[in-house]
């Protein structure tokens, strides 16, 4: 392993590994420190979803969906045997508050910023197939909506863009402990632990894609580099018995949040909940509420399925949002990209992010560093390379 990089990148997650690719594919010398394995948290426990986000229009958020849109047609391109498109169903009923005009409006508005193109189109199902719906409820039902997005299995994902990354010659060190860095013009020297060694190395940039453990990393970097005001918000899957097969249930929760039921290693998942976390980011576990919560919501749309009030399993992870006031349902979800210093930033901060974008936001990231690190030959160009 070496002992001088052009990037040092802290964090096996999505982030990190799509950074670590974009880095190797521009020609720079990278190591990421992960500190257990490569996907083993927040990229391991989101909602397996490649989507565009169809309810961040709610909020105004048109930029992030249409990013998000775009990024999903890149990957079921460079990825068709881990994303996939499924359908997907939002069922109306008479207590439900987003009406069938609305979601018309938005289906509307999401077809448009797709592009108009054959994976954006929606429909409204007839109401003799409604009984065809993996037993959704189907009293006082009053629509059916249909449109298309994606599914993948988030940490082969990761795992996937990892080894793109190493086979351009991207470093990999783990489980490796990141102990402090010290930043200065030209070289920031670093000290870490892999393998139960200290060992130490010298890299121009730092990035700190730690995911929820982003401020700790930063505690341990002298001079001590200001922090973006953030809060760690809680979702929460379940895994149930039994198979949901026709594709996957957007349905609104007995406080209006939009829950998703879906099919997942022939069980269903349910999820997800927010609630702000305050603990270590490593004991991070679902909430029997929160559990409670979802298989309400899952018995509510699906009597059969949520019949035996069993769960077979539980996954929690935490979303890095800017604080504020009100429901976290309800935050901004772009990346913020957090330098240093304004002018040829030493780190990085990767505030955020979401599994679809994650290699427009590794690219944002190379062209903010551009000033800070010396001119190399690109080698690859990541949007055209396979991953498998």
């Amino acid at each position: 392993m070496a002992t001088d990089y052009d990037l040092l990148i802290i964090g096996g997650g999505i982030h990190g590994a799509g950074i670590a690719q974009a880095a190797a594919a521009r020609g720079y010398s990278a190591l990421l420190l992960e500190q257990t394995e490569i996907a083993s948290g927040t990229s391991s426990r989101s909602s397996k979803l490649i989507h565009g986000g169809l309810r961040y229009l709610e909020s105004g958020q048109f930029s992030l969906v249409q990013e998000c849109l775009r990024e999903r047609a890149l990957l079921l391109e460079i990825a068709p045997q881990l994303v996939k498109l499924v359908p997907f169903y939002i069922p109306v009923y008479a207590h439900t508050t987003r009406r069938p005009w609305l979601l018309t409006a938005g289906l509307s508005l999401y077809a448009l910023l797709g592009g108009l193109d054959a994976v954006t189109r929606f429909k409204r199902l007839p109401k003799k197939i409604w009984g065809n719906l993996d037993g959704l409820e189907t009293n006082n039902l009053q629509a059916v909506f249909q449109y298309y997005d994606a599914q993948t299995d988030d940490a082969t994902l990761t795992r996937a863009v990892m080894r793109s990354a190493q086979t351009l010659g991207a470093e990999l060190a783990l489980p490796a402990t990141f102990l402090g860095a010290t930043l200065s013009d030209g070289e920031n020297q670093i000290d870490y632990q892999h393998q139960g060694k200290n060992l130490s190395c010298t890299a121009r940039v730092i990035v700190n894609a730690a995911g929820p453990w982003v401020q700790k990393i930063l505690d341990r970097i002298t001079p001590t580099p200001a922090q973006y005001p953030v809060e760690l918000v809680q979702g929460a899957h379940i895994i149930v018995p039994g198979q949901i097969v026709q594709g996957i249930y957007y349905v609104e929760a007995a406080d209006r949040r939009a829950v998703f039921v879906m099919p997942w290693q022939g069980h269903t998942l349910v999820g997800t909940t927010e609630n702000v976390y305050r603990g270590d980011p490593s004991a991070v576990a679902p909430l029997p509420q929160e559990q409670a919560y979802l298989l309400q919501t899952l018995t509510r749309y699906f009597p059969q399925h949520g019949a035996t009030q069993e769960i077979l399993g539980a996954t929690a992870g935490l979303r890095v949002l800017p604080q504020g006031a009100g429901a976290a349902f309800n935050r901004p979800r772009e990346t913020l990209l957090y330098p240093d210093r304004e002018h040829q930033p030493r780190l990085l901060t990767v505030y955020g992010g979401k599994l679809t974008t994650y290699r427009l936001t590794a690219a944002r990231v190379m062209q903010r560093l551009a000033g800070s690190l010396p001119t190399r030959k690109r080698i690859a160009d990541t949007n055209k390379l396979m991953l498998r």
